[in-house]
């Protein structure tokens, strides 16, 4: 079957301003937050803490079986099914089966691609290896227009749109990553950025520091990863939704 003749939409169909018209492909569009779990390492509440912000759910791949193990059916299941076994397929409605063959892209980055949400926030894609935590943040970058939050290990990571406010506490450790050549500018950090040539060879700024009540970041263009203490979830997700 044609896979436009196979495309679903779970929840509403509200459009949303996202770059280039990109939400045209989308399989699954959401008013409200998406969750999206991978086949990686999956903390204990990892899941129900991302539900509780972002209450939609795509398995990516191998990852249904895991929303399955936590008692909770997935809206939809995208990726190239290269890891999702028989069982789980089994347990799943078809029409929420996305099968997607093409091998240029990591099923991560298929589900970027094909979920629509004003925020969306990633579990299960970090710690089991690490080819497959840095192909993440490649993806992250590469989508910018997807507003992603990746929890993974004690941290939060997203890539930076051209500009947001934070309100993190003083004290609080920001660290920015470069995937490539970027410049920007921060307001509230205890090193200024604004001068400063980012590159993922040349210069990186972790460890920096939040001093004031309030951060401003601005970039250039794509390409920067905001790394900062998961406990500032919730504070990120209202500015990346804003």
């Amino acid at each position: 079957m044609p896979r436009s003749q196979s495309r679903r939409e779970f929840g509403h169909s509200k459009e949303f301003d996202l770059k280039n018209g990109s939400n045209a492909t989308a399989l699954v569009t959401r008013d409200h937050g998406v969750t999206l779990v991978g086949g990686g390492d999956l903390p204990p509440g990892d899941l129900e803490l991302a539900l509780a912000l972002a209450p939609g759910l795509v398995g990516v791949d191998g990852g249904a079986a895991a929303a399955l193990k936590a008692g909770r059916m997935p809206d939809a299941v995208i990726g190239d099914f290269d890891s999702i076994d028989s069982e789980t397929m089994a347990r799943i409605a078809p029409e929420r089966l996305h099968k997607i063959a093409e091998q240029d892209s990591t099923d991560f980055d298929k589900a970027l691609r094909h979920v629509a949400a004003p925020i969306l926030i990633a579990v299960g894609f970090g710690g089991a290896r690490v080819d497959h935590e840095l192909a993440a943040y490649h993806s992250l970058v590469r989508r910018p227009e997807r507003r992603c939050v990746m929890l993974t290990g004690s941290d939060l990571v997203f890539a930076a749109p051209s500009g947001i406010t934070l309100d993190l506490p003083p004290g609080t450790r920001v660290s920015l990553f470069p995937m490539s050549a970027v410049r920007g500018r921060s307001e509230g950090l205890r090193w200024p950025i604004k001068g400063l040539d980012f590159h993922p060879a040349t210069r990186i700024g972790t460890s920096n520091e939040a001093v004031a009540p309030r951060q401003v970041l601005a970039f250039d263009g794509p390409g920067m990863l905001v790394i900062l203490p998961r406990s500032a979830l919730d504070r990120v997700a209202a500015a990346l939704r804003g």
